[in-house]
């Protein structure tokens, strides 16, 4: 395995910006860079053994910092969105930065998406990793406490992708943290993602509002448009649901397991995704309105998905729902796996 770090940029503020391309020799490939602790780009074989990108990133940092939808970025302190950018902790109110109407979203506009990392690599013969580290100080976006945060990616010689996160507090605080790439296994540019076969191992998911906050209920599948237990194209009901999915659903079981599968029938790419986390966020890129990414190409809406492992959305305003603060005396930690084959 083979690990290549160049600079990829500097930031507004003079911060130096690294990209590291991990490489199997197999076909195989991915480059993270130290802003956002970011996956930039996933190459792999096609059934036709041509290699091609099935994930949308920028060629510059400068789009990275002024117009990113979040692609391949890591998320924190709190992924997803948390209603009225506020919560209470231990008898504490806590205002934070909102960032999407009233409410904070992925961690709020200085979130881990946007700050630089610090880096490092290594390699092994059957697998490379880099390890990103950061401290998000005490009031970061409204949050309280310290936090030492560290996101990995590992690529074995299989083809697996390992996201792993870990991270420690001085003080009680929610964490919830996550990756959010964008995903079109025919490749970014090339259409929609509504053909595209998706399993999704969840029996139920979460009611949102208007505002895409939980209600709290968490509503069986089970004869709705929401229902993936079985393989079925990701645009089959796409019309029953209002603006595309943008929703929370319950993974079943515990522990590290199966989350989704998510096969292309043009190309035989098949993408698993395994995590140790109680739900998967999938979004369609409703939003996406022909963004123009690496190479010039086009993405519309609907041109790639997000399958984002983590928490519930606003749990620390849902006593309902799992835990998610973390305390001085433990350590949150978190791992997902994509597993990229050809069939």
């Amino acid at each position: 395995m083979q690990v290549d770090k160049k600079t990829f940029g500097t930031t507004r503020d003079g911060r130096e910006v690294y990209a590291y391309t991990l490489d199997t020799g197999k076909g195989f490939s991915c480059t993270v860079i130290s802003y956002g602790a970011t996956l930039l780009s996933f190459r792999m074989p096609d059934r036709e053994g041509r290699v091609g990108e099935i994930t949308c990133g920028f060629d510059s940092l400068s789009d990275y910092e002024e117009r990113n939808p979040y692609f391949g970025s890591t998320i924190g302190r709190f992924a997803n969105r948390i209603g009225g950018a506020r919560f209470v902790l231990d008898g504490v109110e806590y205002r934070l930065v909102a960032n999407e109407g009233a409410n904070q979203l992925h961690g709020g506009p200085g979130g881990f998406h946007a700050v630089v990392w610090e880096s490092e690599a290594f390699s092994r013969e059957d697998a490379a990793t880099v390890v990103f580290s950061y401290r998000s100080p005490d009031g970061d976006q409204g949050f309280p406490g310290n936090l030492e945060v560290t996101a990995s990616y590992t690529l074995t010689e299989e083809g697996h992708l390992i996201l792993e996160y870990a991270a420690e507090t001085d003080r009680p605080t929610p964490v919830n943290l996550t990756n959010h790439a964008y995903w079109n296994l025919s490749g970014p540019g090339s259409g929609l993602v509504l053909d595209h076969l998706l399993t999704l191992r969840a029996s139920f998911y979460l009611e949102v509002d208007d505002g895409l906050i939980p209600t709290g209920r968490m509503i069986p599948v089970e004869g709705t448009p929401f229902d993936f237990r079985k393989e079925k194209p990701i645009g089959r009901d796409f019309d029953e649901v209002k603006g595309g999915y943008d929703h929370c659903f319950v993974v079943d079981g515990e522990g590290f397991r199966q989350v989704a599968v998510v096969r292309d029938p043009s190309t035989g790419r098949r993408m698993e995704v395994w995590s140790t986390k109680p739900g998967v966020q999938f979004y369609t890129g409703n939003h996406l309105n022909d963004i123009e990414i690496a190479g010039g190409v086009s993405v519309p809406s609907y041109g790639a998905f997000c399958l984002e492992t983590q928490y519930f959305p606003d749990s620390p305003n849902k006593p309902v729902f799992p835990p998610c603060i973390l305390r001085p005396d433990e350590t949150y930690r978190h791992r997902t796996e994509l597993r990229f084959s050809v069939e």
